[in-house]
């Protein structure tokens, strides 16, 4: 062991708080056992006198130092002194933390979430819901209640104040407990740099940081973190989160009754409390801040009736959350990029691509249509529009109702593997085009029998339960035949329509062997955003481009973490994944009203007179668990899937009739209406 590690395990020693009272105790003992020698110096023994030694050599005679009994014990006295004050250094002012900290620290600030206009739609947080504010921001008003409640002498003392604690041990001795002798400062500092323990080495700390923090520090600047730290009830950290807690605005609106509120309660957050259960509490603790105002000087008599007998209304004690399958679909993808903690205490500010208006109308079509819908056995649906060229989200709607947790209301259909259906088709019909098939190809929609290893023969049927002859590929797809899109991939085989919809973008299909012929009639599950980004790769004339839902994402201190290239279209810089002539042949087919008559008729939910360019494609599945419609044109893409989440078959559901297509038209119409008609 060095001399270093030696001398730091003394002094760790020393710093222990009982060998701190041992030394004080041997101390005062000593110092009581010289006082007594001293006073009764005849009582206590002497050392004899010693004769000088005998020798015949000689002597050599040292000078004699006396020291006095007086200077011997005061000198031991001293060194149990300066050891009590090593121990009490290494026990307490050596662990004081850096008064720097107060800015470097990384705070727990609340992540906040918004749409693209800047629309807030949530605010996620653990424990302390927290936004920073400037001092300069703060209402004039809300200072002087919260300097006159709490620390009048802010301005005049050095980080603690004698008068303040003669005042409050007054106080407490009356019976008063909201009284307390600590400046903002020191409640500054107790509260960023220390525990919330009650005992006297933390007390010593609290005030020896303060008089640090105040030499450091401007008195606005410590005034400001102050606003920024304070607790003020339940997870509203920071003035600006009480005042949105409370009065529903943010704090530069407050007036001087609610700021005279809003001042009071840092003493007691719980017991004050508007939402608790004394509520005389708090209007009795907003009148005495009000009465201190006066005698501070701070506001008239008139002033103090007024903001007194003022009637409050306080906002309504609830978690606001816009868009919430969105929402939580967002911080699902934040949690993986940044983790748990980060997202919750590390006050990150996300611009999302959702556009709140178009959610909010999505959300009421879907909402209301549905619950037309309850005569056909569809409890839920759910919508998903996206802009093509960028794959920015602009609307998700999870299901009709997100509160709704009897039904499963929370669950994002947008994301669940669900069966699509038909509308799957145009992978396996993009396959055929890039494999020699034409528009006009014939394919004979009649009865055909699959022998499968193993399994009983596959005898695919068409919806409407009849067979059409030979049909070229256009009608075959627009009416969605179910025989022809059977032979065309028994043409193909089943593996390359997997390897199609991998590039297009479905990411379920991750095991082969589980399908069969049946893939492209719906039988291999896939999730409402592939299918948008599926749909996408035919409206970017082959390229994909993935969703982005996340615009920019900043620290709180402004630093941007990451940015997406955001609003012009990426599709011109994204990969093809098919060939861009196929991508325009299969729009052309999908948007031909008259390739469709057969199945659908002339005047279907699908057909947009004023916008032919929209394509669309319907699907339902065999067993009428899944009903879907999804369109798009160049410039907006729009999903729609009704069911019941506990996959209950739905009745008398006939895809492009009833069902998704009246909701997907209703959204489409207004989608289009924001958008030019095509020019000829």
């Amino acid at each position: 062991m060095t001399v270093k590690p030696r001398i730091g395990l003394i002094l760790q020693t020393i710093g222990r708080p009982f060998f701190q009272v041992l030394l004080v105790a041997c101390w005062l003992l000593i110092s009581c056992f010289s006082l007594i020698i001293r006073l009764f110096p005849r009582r206590w023994p002497r050392w004899p006198k010693l004769p000088p030694p005998q020798t015949k050599y000689p002597v050599v005679i040292w000078p004699k130092f006396h020291l006095s009994k007086k200077f011997f014990w005061l000198g031991i006295s001293l060194g149990l002194l300066v050891s009590s004050l090593i121990g009490a250094y290494v026990f307490i002012i050596r662990q004081l933390p850096d008064p720097n900290q107060l800015l470097t620290r990384d705070q727990i600030v609340t992540t906040k979430i918004y749409d693209r206009h800047g629309e807030l739609l949530y605010k996620v947080y653990r424990h302390q819901n927290r936004s920073l504010i400037k001092l300069e921001t703060i209402p004039l008003p809300l200072v002087q209640a919260t300097l006159a409640i709490e620390d009048a002498e802010f301005y005049q003392h050095h980080g603690f104040s004698f008068k303040g604690i003669l005042r409050a041990l007054i106080k407490n001795f009356e019976g008063d407990r909201l009284y307390g002798g600590s400046t903002i400062t020191q409640q500054l500092v107790k509260n960023v740099l220390l525990t919330p323990e009650r005992t006297i080495s933390r007390k010593i700390k609290e005030i020896i940081l303060a008089l640090a923090v105040e030499k450091k520090f401007r008195k606005d600047e410590i005034l400001q973190m102050y606003f920024n730290e304070v607790g003020y009830g339940g997870a509203a950290y920071g003035v600006e989160e009480a005042s949105q807690m409370y009065f529903g605005k943010p704090v530069t609106e407050i007036d001087l009754a609610q700021a005279a509120l809003l001042a009071g309660l840092p003493a007691s957050p719980t017991r004050l409390s508007p939402f608790g259960n004394h509520p005389e509490k708090t209007k009795a603790r907003q009148k005495l801040v009000l009465q201190r105002m006066r005698s501070e000087g701070f506001i008239d008599q008139d002033q103090q009736a007024v903001a007194a007998n003022q009637e409050l209304t306080f906002a309504p004690l609830r978690t606001d959350i816009q868009a919430p399958h969105f929402v939580m679909y967002v911080k699902e993808l934040l949690a993986e990029k940044y983790g748990e903690q980060t997202i919750e205490e590390g006050g990150l500010v996300v611009k999302t691509s959702l556009d709140l208006g178009i959610q909010e109308a999505v959300q009421a079509i879907v909402t209301s249509q549905v619950s037309r819908l309850r005569s056909l056995h569809i409890s839920n649906g759910a919508a998903l529009v996206t802009r093509p060229q960028t794959g920015e989200i602009l609307a998700m709607v999870g299901s009709t109702d997100y509160f709704d947790q009897a039904n499963d209301g929370n669950v994002n259909v947008t994301l669940r593997p669900r069966q699509p259906g038909s509308a799957i088709k145009p992978v396996t019909y993009s396959l055929a085009l890039a494999n020699g098939f034409t528009p006009d190809t014939i394919i004979p929609d009649t009865p055909v029998s699959y022998q499968i290893p193993g399994q009983p023969p596959y005898s695919p049927r068409n919806y409407d339960n009849q067979f059409h002859g030979d049909v070229p590929l256009r009608v075959a797809l627009a009416s969605s035949y179910n025989v022809p899109a059977v032979k065309v991939l028994a043409n193909l085989g089943v593996n390359q329509m997997i390897e199609q919809g991998k590039k297009m973008g479905i990411t379920t299909w991750d095991d082969p062997s589980r399908f069969g012929l049946s893939l492209t009639l719906g039988g291999g599950e896939v999730k409402m955003t592939d299918l948008a980004v599926v749909y996408g790769v035919l409206a970017n004339q082959g390229r994909r481009v993935n969703l982005q839902p996340i615009l920019e994402v900043k620290d709180y201190r402004g630093k941007i973490l990451e940015k997406s290239e955001g609003h012009f279209p990426l599709a011109y810089a994204a990969d093809k994944v098919i060939d861009s002539q196929v991508a325009l042949l299969i729009t052309d087919i999908l948007s031909d009203n008259q390739a469709r008559t057969p199945a659908f008729g002339p005047h279907s939910w699908l057909n947009i007179t004023d916008h032919p360019e929209v394509a669309v494609k319907t699907g339902t599945t065999q067993n009428l668990r899944d009903n879907w419609t999804i369109g798009y044109n160049a410039d907006v893409l729009a999903a729609v899937w009704v069911g019941n989440n506990d996959n209950t078959p739905m009745s008398h559901v006939a895809s492009g009739v009833t069902g998704a297509s009246p909701i997907w038209r209703q959204i489409m119409e207004g989608l289009l209406s924001q958008i030019p008609k095509p020019t000829d």
